[in-house]
């Protein structure tokens, strides 16, 4: 809560004369050659078009069609490697859902919310393109004999030859890209922890073919999402490159969202993700969005979300509830990785809560409930004290109490008995927190013996 200073009521004139005219931000009007988001949303309709058939296909059936090729294929007109590539993009873009397979039988399959509506909703259309197109290097695989770190080096300079495509307006020829790229590769290496400290010591960057190879793979996968448009061909690699309307929307937003953040007061752009989630501590839910939208923005998505859930990981519990707010802004393109964390016990009730979240992405579903219905009673619990643990070191003694009041328990003796074998690491700390908190004294005395049977390892 904050406290405003009462101010004394002043005549209307006066406030007139004196009262700041509080700033507007206007809405960004995107450069020439971008569509309006009606047409946008059409052409990434038209583009994904087979796509959605597949979806719809497996959609109808239950089905995932690259288990069901010989019933798929004929029934879309499709040979089995478009049904593979098109299958793949429609997972990608978030327009089916598919379970874990078990061994009861084949995976179901059912369609996901952007599917749903396709038709009516241009946001879903946008959004379902925007997590392909984030995906771009899963859509085409690099070359199998490729070097793997050479080519994690290219999916992480590839944003910085886009930005530099949507700033010069125009085709780009691939000489020039090859040289951004090579300059790009250079830096990451010489940041490496253990780098050499000049650049006459670093290890010399990949033979220019090579290179060339793998920024001609990188052009070819970003045209197959629809991103770029390709002239001419000289070997491995295009002549010339430039943005489609799509693609330079998306990269005009991404920019955007940096310049947004960059005049913004927390400024967390260039941090860790462990210190801009510092700096998003204090603000409101509105604002966090942003920062979060903003950082994520100026870095691939895929090291993004790994350095958000090392984050994760830490000690610290409001850094791990921040971490996977973070995540939520990321969407469909984390979902893998969310999946695996779940088998790590200090994010599980995090992942699988986002997981839930994400899975009935456009219900109606009350997220105060969701502990209660996807989570079981011991997860719940560890949530909770993990909350608690946030709580105590981030917050008051009043809020701790409070925060007694969204337990599953029933009464405190039923708490303190299942927090005492949940398993959280900071059971002790929560529990004294709680007891100097506690106005009543005989409480305070039960949690204060509920801490002292934890720490001698007893229930």
């Amino acid at each position: 809560m904050h406290l405003v200073p009462e101010v004394p009521a002043q005549p209307a004139a006066a406030g007139r004369r004196t009262r700041p005219r509080t700033p507007v931000r206007r809405t960004p009007t995107p450069p020439r050659g971008i569509p309006p988001r009606a047409e946008l949303a059409r052409q990434a309709r038209a583009l994904l078009a087979d796509t959605v058939r597949v979806a719809r296909w497996a959609q109808l059936t239950g089905s995932a069609p690259d288990t069901a090729a010989d019933r798929a294929a004929p029934a879309l007109r499709l040979s089995p490697a478009q049904l593979r590539e098109l299958w793949g993009g429609a997972r990608l873009a978030g327009l089916v859902e598919q379970g874990e397979p078990g061994p009861a039988g084949p995976t179901e399959v059912r369609g996901g919310w952007r599917l749903r509506a396709w038709d009516s909703d241009d946001t879903a259309v946008l959004r379902g393109w925007v997590a392909l197109f984030e995906a771009w290097s899963l859509v085409r695989p690099a070359p199998g004999d490729a070097d793997t770190t050479l080519v994690a080096e290219i999916v992480t300079a590839v944003p910085q030859l886009l930005a530099f495509m949507q700033l010069s307006g125009g085709p780009v020829a691939a000489v020039e890209l090859l040289d951004l790229l090579r300059q790009r590769v250079t830096e990451l290496r010489e940041g490496r922890p253990g780098a050499a400290p000049s650049a006459a010591a670093a290890p010399p960057i990949a033979p220019d073919p090579e290179l060339v190879r793998l920024l001609g793979w990188a052009l070819d996968a970003l045209s197959a999402v629809g991103a770029l448009t390709l002239h001419a061909r000289y070997g491995d690699t295009p002549a010339r490159a430039r943005l489609t309307p799509l693609g330079g929307w998306a990269m005009w937003t991404k920019l955007e969202q940096i310049c947004i953040a960059a005049q913004s007061p927390a400024g967390n752009i260039e941090q860790s993700a462990v210190g801009m989630l510092r700096g998003c501590a204090g603000l409101t839910p509105g604002p966090a969005r942003a920062e979060y939208r903003a950082w994520l923005a100026a870095r691939p998505t895929g090291p993004a979300v790994d350095e958000l859930l090392e984050a994760a990981r830490g000690e610290d519990a409001l850094i791990r509830s921040l971490a996977f707010d973070a995540l939520r802004t990321v969407g469909a393109p984390a979902r893998t990785a969310v999946r695996a964390a779940a088998d790590e016990p200090v994010l599980r009730p995090y992942a699988l809560l986002w997981l839930a979240e994400h899975e009935g992405e456009g219900s109606a579903a009350d997220p105060e409930e969701a502990p209660q219905t996807v989570l079981t009673r011991q997860e719940a619990t560890w949530l909770w004290v993990d909350t608690a643990s946030a709580a105590h070191e981030h917050g008051s003694g009043q809020l701790l109490l409070d925060h007694l009041d969204s337990a599953q328990q029933p009464s405190i003796p039923e708490l303190l008995a299942e927090i005492r074998t949940c398993g959280h690491p900071h059971t002790v700390q929560v529990l004294l927190a709680l007891a100097a908190a506690h106005p009543d004294a005989a409480t305070a005395k039960r949690v204060r013996r509920a801490a002292f049977q934890v720490h001698n390892g007893g229930a």
